[in-house]
């Protein structure tokens, strides 16, 4: 036999005993979720990795006191939300654990992505948002149905995320932030009210209007007055509207009044009635937030949510201002990844380059045949 045959041999020899043990560990962990997760969430949001130990050294660094932050991570974004919990975690000696809200087939490159780089440390859980929780709920374009974003949803369901905290903090994947997370999540709910935000014609992000956006500060912006539903609620049309990519949550409030259930009814109706604005400029997870939450909600201080910075090429704000600012929300449609938006340079500070796909591919064989050699 020649030696390019034996070469050949042993490669198929090798792929077999690599797709071998890809498929014993799958049944493995599948066994393992079985067992973990007994008691399935009903709303399909899955828990996929748990919190590792923090070293001692951390545990010292570190206050005790939890921080729970939940930030969603689609595979073509990644990259922000990495480069959101890396200043969020570089700015803060609080007890923060992030909680990561993605689709299956994001985990490993995302788990990758953390594990080989200066995120090692992080406190972390994956899970796997279900987007058949969606369904009867959002009204999909047949022919633009790959731009929903189930994703845009995960903050609707903040209590079956992280069922054991009384209070978390939710961001976009579009933010930086500058200062101590604790400061934000410190921030002073009133009673009854289960979330602050800050308002869209808050003193801040007031003083520089964003031209083209129309109605987009209040309410008329968002939803249909024409429709009888709208107008029962006796809801002003004037009413300042809110941002929802930057909020902190009561979710003690938040289960007592059952906003879930609340959010998923106006979602339903929209899909019969459609009851949100044609002119919407942008997130569809807007209107029903408005709806449930008129007049029913804490704020936040602005500079923990200072926006507009995607909604055009062209800088908005003094490089002073910027600076000072705790948290830069990029929403809109210029994102700082796509080096077009307004203070990009601030954003690739925190931005963490991703491990190769050799590395990826390399990393998985390698992860494998551990797991295989270990059970012999």
């Amino acid at each position: 036999m020649s030696l390019r045959k034996v070469n050949i041999s042993i490669l198929i020899v090798a792929v077999v005993i690599f797709l071998l043990v890809l498929h014993h560990n799958f049944l493995g962990l599948s066994d393992f979720l079985k067992q973990e997760l007994s008691d399935s969430n009903p709303v399909g949001l899955q828990p996929i990795d748990f919190i590792p130990a923090v070293p001692q050294r951390l545990e010292d660094e570190r206050n005790d006191k939890e921080i729970s932050v939940v930030i969603a991570a689609s595979d073509e974004r990644l990259g922000g939300a990495i480069a959101a919990m890396n200043s969020i975690y570089s700015h803060t000696k609080s007890n923060v654990v992030f909680y990561i809200v993605t689709l299956n087939d994001t985990v490993d490159h995302l788990r990758l992505w953390l594990s080989n780089t200066a995120l090692k440390n992080l406190r972390y859980r994956i899970l796997d948002f279900d987007p058949r929780v969606l369904e009867g709920k959002v009204q999909v374009d047949p022919q633009k149905a790959d731009t929903l974003k189930p994703l845009t949803f995960a903050r609707f369901y903040l209590p079956y995320l992280v069922p054991h905290a009384e209070k978390v903090i939710y961001v976009d994947d579009d933010i930086i932030v500058q200062d101590d997370i604790l400061e934000l999540y410190n921030t002073p709910l009133k009673p009854g009210h289960a979330a602050a935000f800050s308002d869209d014609c808050d003193s801040t992000t007031n003083k520089v209007a964003v031209r083209g956006a129309g109605n987009q500060y209040n309410y008329i912006g968002f939803l249909d007055y024409k429709k009888e539903t709208i107008r029962k609620l006796a809801m002003k049309a004037s009413t300042c509207s809110f941002n929802p990519g930057v909020f902190v949550a009561n979710l003690t409030e938040w289960k007592l009044q059952n906003i879930t259930k609340q959010l998923e009814k106006w979602m339903a109706l929209n899909v019969v009635e459609e009851l949100y604005s044609r002119t919407l400029a942008g997130s569809i997870t807007t209107p029903p937030l408005l709806i449930v939450f008129y007049k029913q909600h804490s704020s936040i201080d602005p500079m923990w949510n200072v926006r507009h910075l995607g909604s055009s090429a062209g800088k908005r704000y003094s490089p002073q201002f910027v600076k000072a600012a705790k948290l830069l929300h990029w929403n809109g449609h210029f994102k700082p990844w796509g080096r077009t938006a307004s203070y990009a340079e601030v954003w690739e500070k925190w931005k963490l380059q991703e491990p190769s796909r050799t590395f990826f591919l390399a990393s998985l064989f390698y992860r494998a045949a551990l797991a295989f050699w270990s059970t012999r």
